[in-house]
């Protein structure tokens, strides 16, 4: 049975980087060598790295300002790499707390340096994203994260401040175009929209770097990082070699205009099937949705196990809401086609109809 991948991480991959990606398993080019056996320091794998590199800045449109770094320890390390790098003990951060991932990463954040929640939709279960707030004079950054994965919001607009703005990307990054220069920090987990799980990429504007006083343990110092070029000591490579293969199909499928318009369809079209039908139920504001992650509910919160064994069924995978959430989660990265999201509309309809 053909599976519809809505995990929401690690998560579907385009069937072509699968397939480049296990022949290399194999050989790598012609090399004679599989990718999980190629040194590091290697010319094969310091072409995948810099592509890698350079790719990511082609999509995203950034300038020589800026680096890319492809790290270990996923989004959650840079929770306190980010305030270890640019907040002294002194000095305060901005942070919006929109759900579980902000609300992780301000507290990371306290132990470097004090950290000002200058929005929390806490109140409202996480359903809506506050953007009303200002910033103190004395405030060193502000930090937002752009997609909420267990809530199912987005940010759709970004705020304008005066401090360097800072993004967790890890659910949406190149799924849209967006002003990624009006970012000083841009750091996503490879494994929703740009590859396999292992790796974390981080794009960062040089002028920011440097002015903190404390010492930095040399592992967790992005200049140093920078200066290495992402291989101050073994990175991953597998994870770096499939990143690079994702960002390539990224750019040969059309870049971010062709992924923000298929978004904006499959997104489309799963909303309106859950605001047609009275059994299910969205609680997020429609204009704060998630176009990657949709969560929803069964009104009748009975039938919530009769639709996940139907979804079971008929092949749908990793429906079922994050464990502090509940409901559904649908998430649509990049790589999702249209048919899984026609499939799993079909499938509420006829859910929909055979409970009256």
């Amino acid at each position: 049975m053909k599976q519809h991948n809505f995990n929401s991480g690690p998560s579907i991959l385009p069937p072509t980087v699968l397939q480049q990606a296990a022949n290399a398993v194999i050989e790598l080019d012609n090399t004679g060598l599989s990718i999980l056996e190629i040194g590091h320091r290697t010319p094969y794998f310091m072409a995948i790295m810099e592509e890698a590199r350079t790719l990511a800045k082609e999509l995203m449109q950034l300038n020589d300002e800026y680096e890319v770094m492809y790290l270990h320890g996923g989004a959650t390390t840079q929770f306190m790499q980010i305030p270890m790098n640019l907040l002294d003990s002194e000095e305060t951060a901005a942070y919006c707390d929109n759900g579980v991932w902000g609300s992780k990463a301000i507290k990371e954040a306290a132990l470097f340096g004090k950290v000002n929640v200058v929005a929390s939709s806490k109140d409202l279960k996480y359903t809506y994203i506050p953007k009303d707030f200002s910033l103190p004079s004395n405030t060193k950054y502000l930090h937002i994260t752009s997609n909420n994965t267990v809530e199912g919001t987005q940010w759709h607009t970004f705020p304008e401040v005066d401090v360097p703005l800072i993004a967790d990307m890890s659910s949406d990054i190149l799924s849209r175009e967006i002003p990624f220069n009006q970012f000083a920090l841009i750091y996503a987990g490879a494994q929703k929209n740009m590859g396999a799980a292992g790796v974390n990429m981080v794009a960062v504007r040089k002028d920011i770097l440097g002015g903190i006083s404390r010492p930095i343990p040399a592992i967790m110092d992005y200049q140093k990082h920078i200066e290495a070029g992402s291989l101050m000591n073994t990175p991953p490579v597998f994870a770096v070699y499939v990143a690079m293969l994702t960002l390539r199909w990224i750019k040969a499928s059309g870049g971010l205009k062709v992924m923000e318009a298929d978004s904006i369809a499959k997104s489309n079209l799963l909303y309106n099937t859950i605001d047609a039908l009275p059994v299910f139920h969205c609680p997020i504001a429609k204009e704060d949705r998630s176009r990657m992650n949709a969560v929803f509910f069964l009104a009748d919160p009975a039938l919530e196990t009769p639709f996940l064994d139907k979804c079971k069924a008929a092949g749908m995978v990793g429906v079922k809401g994050y464990r502090t959430v509940g409901g559904i989660r649908v998430s649509m990265y990049n790589a999702l086609p249209m048919e899984s999201v026609v499939n799993i509309t079909d499938l509420m309809k006829d859910f929909a109809n055979s409970v009256g």
